[in-house]
């Protein structure tokens, strides 16, 4: 079976302990030793990989960035994402470190089909997925860190009502486990077809290495636009 892509979390690099620790750890994209050795692999391995990773600010925050490395461990221009929902909820206060993006990225032509990317607390606010689904994304990614309790209450939830109303592959790679003595994650990674169903979940308490294998089929998700049309009334209510 040919791989063409592989799918990580978000902040892949690090979850720090600290607001400090983790704007200290950021690192340039294009010169941290992490993604230049995820460029490398792909580039090894003919494999595209869609990583979560931050980088430093100007503002002396950091970015929460999604990036796309292509099989031949390029980084080009449009390639990456800066989430632009950012998570305040109870005592986790991302806008304390972070600095929200400030565009939709057009979804990038890949081997796999037309790519949108996403992050994270995004999964709650449809409008960016209806219009990457405007600008033809047929697969939509949400690399993710939900917290225990959001993910136990939404997280499933969130991910099958984006793929319906997109009709799009949705893509969610998610940490899991304990990270240190004041953040867990969810987990739960999933991938969800275009008519909602759910393809893979994998379901470890992220002591151990999990992978799993699922096969996009763009045949599939254009049988199911055809045969469940969204004939949005745009003269009534704004397109997005």
């Amino acid at each position: 079976m040919a791989i063409a892509a592989l799918f990580l979390p978000e902040a892949t690099d690090y979850i720090a302990s600290s607001p400090e620790e983790s704007i200290a750890l950021a690192q340039p994209m294009h010169s941290s030793p992490f993604v230049l050795g995820l460029r490398e692999a792909a580039k090894k391995s003919s494999l595209a990989i869609n990583v979560g990773i931050h980088v430093p600010a100007e503002n002396g925050k950091i970015r929460n960035r999604s990036c796309w490395i292509n099989e031949k461990g390029e980084i080009a221009p449009g390639y990456y994402y800066d989430k632009l929902h950012l998570f305040d909820y109870g005592a986790l206060k991302e806008s304390n470190v972070v600095e929200a993006g400030n565009d939709i990225v057009p979804p990038i032509e890949t081997p796999l089909g037309r790519v949108g990317l996403t992050i994270c607390f995004d999964l709650r606010f449809p409008e960016i997925s209806l219009a990457l689904k405007r600008q033809n994304a047929q697969i939509i990614t949400y690399p993710s860190a939900f917290t225990v309790p959001t993910g136990e209450a939404h997280w499933e939830t969130l991910l099958r009502a984006r793929a319906i109303e997109t009709q799009a592959y949705i893509i969610a790679a998610a940490q899991a486990g304990l990270h240190n003595e004041k953040r867990r994650s969810y987990g739960h990674s999933m991938v969800i077809g275009p008519w909602g169903e759910k393809l893979v979940e994998i379901i470890g308490d992220g002591s151990e290495p999990e992978i799993a294998v699922v096969d996009i089929d763009l045949d599939y998700r254009e049988k199911r636009k055809q045969s469940m049309p969204l004939l949005r009334r745009t003269d009534v209510y704004p397109e997005i």
